[in-house]
Parts: C-alpha cells; structure tokens; sequence
C-alpha cells in the first residue's frame, strides 16, 4: 500500500505477543458486554488467584484493565501497527 513494504507476517510475532492480542481482544469483548473487571479477571486467569478482600489492589485488576485498554486501541486503528514493518533505527 502506497509503495510501502509490509510489514512481518504473523507468525514472526512472538508467542508472548501473540497471546498478549488474544488476551486484550478477548478482555475487550468482556468488557463491551457489560461484565465488571474482576468477572471477567477471574475467567481469563482463574478465581483462585484472587482473593476477595485484595481485588482493589491486586496486579491482575490493573493487568485487566491494561489489557482492555490495549483492545481499545487495537479497535481504534493500533492493528494496522502490526502490519507495519519494524524500525531498524536505534
């Protein structure tokens, strides 16, 4: 497009990126249902990691959030980073 080189095929993303879209498509999905964060916190990593009394301020609620936040963007227009190629400045 425009004379542009594509960017890497999808398999070159790494497994952690790779897994960190699904998580952030899937966290989107939850939250566009109307599912509170811990609900849907509890399916993605399981109820046994969270107690209720630390839910204010456990890492995996500002995990969720983060990761709803990346949906967002990725809807918004951040996918097509991905099609991108990467920069080779340093």
């Amino acid at each position: 497009m425009n004379g542009r080189p594509t960017g890497p095929p999808y398999h070159q993303l790494s497994v952690q990126q790779r897994a960190r879209l699904a998580l952030a498509l899937r966290a989107l999905d939850a939250y566009m249902d109307g599912a509170s964060y811990r609900v849907f916190a509890e399916v993605l990593f399981g109820n046994q990691l969270i107690s209720e009394r630390a839910w204010k301020t456990h890492d995996l609620r500002s995990r969720t959030i983060r990761l709803v936040q990346a949906g967002r963007a990725l809807v918004r227009g951040g996918y097509r980073a991905l099609l991108r190629p990467t920069s080779r400045k340093e």
